[in-house]
């Protein structure tokens, strides 16, 4: 219930007030637009397989199948920007930006000794030290992706599979994460924050963007565009674990069943003996998802990046390309003037049609994602 209002009041806002934008802004529109033209390049739809299920009615049980189908869904919108609240994404800066400052400032201000309200841009170090001058922070934001409540209208029908995100939904803001984005603690004691080379986004040591770890906000990397992917994939790392010491939603990698209803239908027929006998019969609705696991830099099978802001991409990637050879650099043509980036988090799903009560195993075709 609490859900669906929050949904609804995002929606009010979206469409019934104008929202003014800066520089890198994209709205709830305009990502919807840019998701459906790059959908034939990034969902990589394909039957992989068949589901197989007991059915039981009246009559006795009977084993049923579904096609297994595999694609990728757009489940987040991952955006990395300078100003607390700052989001690119417009609706959700009017609403879920001065919310997300406010808490920010008013719970954690008092414990750090870096400015809450102040982020990207600012670098460490002084005039006279040149040690850290390429250090810089930033915020990130984790939001399911507007078009996953539309997705699951449609996915009913058994071809598409039912994104396990909720449009609008914050799973990660860095404003409320304050203490672990901000002071590095506890992950600048984990052994990949220690031992260059584990966990890298590019290949170390020769071309490498930066580390995974420390997941926090703050980066080594004199091209902006590079350090803001870097704050994407770890917000991205962060969302797709559970248990990590940040406070945000975490996305289960376990499977479950989405829409699950059963529904026994009478059909009284004549029992030859001038009464009725309830040929009943079992219908159902529903789908068996099995969604991605933890996102794994440079690795397309648990993930890919669609970039929103402040170029609009029509295909998938992931972070980390070698650009050595590049005059311009994989940055060439994407920075945006106010330092503000967004992604959409494209992740591999599988899921057949619920066709029985209970379901009995799956077979695979091919291997997916491939």
């Amino acid at each position: 219930m609490m859900t669906s209002r929050y949904l609804s009041l995002l929606l009010v806002v979206a469409l019934l007030f104008p929202v003014i934008g800066n520089a890198g802004a994209i709205t709830t529109p305009g990502i919807v637009a840019n998701t459906t033209t790059a959908a034939l390049s990034c969902m990589r739809w394909m039957p992989i397989g068949m589901c197989f299920w007991l059915r039981c009615s009246w009559s006795g049980c009977s084993v049923r199948t579904s096609i297994k189908v595999g694609h990728y869904n757009p489940d987040l919108v991952v955006s990395s920007y300078n100003e607390l609240g700052g989001n690119p994404w417009a609706e959700i800066r009017a609403t879920l930006g001065l919310a997300q400052k406010t808490a920010a400032t008013g719970l954690l201000g008092a414990l750090l000794p870096v400015p809450v309200d102040s982020a990207g841009n600012r670098t460490e170090g002084t005039a006279d030290k040149r040690d850290h001058k390429n250090m810089v922070f930033r915020e990130s934001d984790a939001i399911g992706h507007p078009m996953n409540s539309i997705s699951g209208l449609v996915a009913g029908v058994g071809l598409l599979c039912q994104s396990q995100t909720t449009s609008f939904f914050p799973y990660f803001q860095s404003g409320l994460d304050a203490l672990s984005w901000r002071q590095e603690v506890p992950e600048i004691f984990y052994l990949a924050s220690l031992v260059p080379g584990l966990r890298e986004i590019g290949t170390w040591p020769l071309q490498t963007w930066g580390g995974v770890y420390p997941r926090t906000g703050w980066t080594t990397q004199a091209e902006e565009p590079k350090a803001a992917a870097i704050n994407a994939q770890r917000a991205g790392d962060i969302v797709t674990r559970s248990a990590q010491p940040h406070v945000y939603v975490p996305l289960s990698g376990a499977s479950y069943m989405h829409n699950d209803i059963i529904k026994l239908i009478d059909n009284w027929v004549d029992d030859g003996f001038g009464g009725l006998i309830n040929k009943w019969f079992p219908a159902f609705s529903g789908q068996k998802v099995w969604p991605a696991g933890p996102l794994v830099e440079k690795d397309r099978r648990t993930g890919t990046w669609q970039m929103l802001v402040p170029r609009s991409e029509s295909s998938c990637d992931v972070f980390g390309t070698n650009d050595l050879a590049s005059l311009a650099g994989w940055g060439g043509g994407r920075v945006d003037s106010a330092g503000d980036y967004a992604w959409n988090l494209w992740r591999p799903y599988k899921c057949c049609s619920r066709r029985g009560q209970w379901f009995l195993f799956s077979i695979d075709w091919f291997s997916y994602p491939p």
